[in-house]
């Protein structure tokens, strides 16, 4: 019997690497991607190899939407010649960018490359790989927990993930007949290098963080993975067209 694979872009660093091992656990094989850092995604490879699965790494470029259909169709390539499979089951579109930029210090192009990697790159690449994941597949996108509760400077980035929540829906809708389940998956403020390590960095910035969650502390990488391998889980089968905000309960 072949193992489910599982595709997760962004996958060599930070939130993207913990859903890939959490997948992997689970005994799914792994796609990732990496945008610059080829050594960082290899070393992911390595470790899911050490998990007993087959995994792989492939270069994307969420800015660059001219790259999207090439990208694809080296997706359907790994499949048969690493995966020996013509499908997957699984996808996590998790590769994003940040920037705290003010409204009256937005320009056009902030906002262009806003919508190319967390919104137009995220619809077109799922609708090219529909038709390639099997049937009763999971997608899962990741957004915000600003689109909940408001940060300055996020205005840009939050609308786009917004604009992610809805999409999302209309996947589950469009998509139920082939049993496809869409999710989202909400993060709240996580220590990782996200935004220039902005938290990590800031001891001020994650102690103000941390007093606003009921659990007194930011969130880390390993928080969000398991619930990504969860919802990819038989177990969450009846879970579709969800948001799920996973944030320790800040600002409730």
């Amino acid at each position: 019997m072949q193992n489910k694979i599982a595709i997760i872009t962004g996958g060599s660093r930070g939130l993207g690497k913990e859903m890939a091992f959490a997948l992997a656990k689970n005994g799914n094989d792994i796609i990732i991607t990496y945008n610059k850092n080829e050594n960082l995604a290899k070393q992911v490879v390595e470790e899911i190899n050490r998990l007993g699965q087959k995994a792989a790494a492939l270069p994307f470029d969420a800015e660059n939407f001219s790259s999207l259909s090439s990208f694809i169709e080296k997706v359907k390539q790994t499949l048969k010649q690493t995966f020996q499979q013509e499908q997957f089951h699984f996808l996590v579109n998790n590769a994003g960018i940040g920037a705290t930029i003010p409204i009256q210090q937005a320009t056009e192009q902030d906002f262009d490359r806003f919508l190319n990697v967390h919104f137009k790159s995220i619809y077109f690449l799922t609708q090219g790989l529909l038709p390639v994941m099997a049937e009763g597949g999971s997608i899962i996108n990741i957004s915000t927990g600003t689109t909940r509760f408001c940060v300055p400077g996020y205005s840009i980035y939050s609308s786009m993930k917004s604009a992610i929540e809805t999409f999302t829906k209309y996947v589950a809708k469009e998509y139920g007949q082939r049993g496809i389940r869409a999710n989202v998956v909400a993060p709240g403020p996580v220590e990782t290098d996200f935004n220039e390590a902005a938290i990590r960095n800031s001891p001020q910035m994650k102690s103000f963080l941390s007093s606003l969650s009921p659990l007194n502390r930011v969130g880390y990488s390993d928080d969000i993975g398991g619930v990504v391998a969860f919802l990819c889980s038989d177990q969450a089968r009846w879970i579709n067209g969800q948001r799920i905000e996973v944030s320790g309960g800040i600002n409730l």
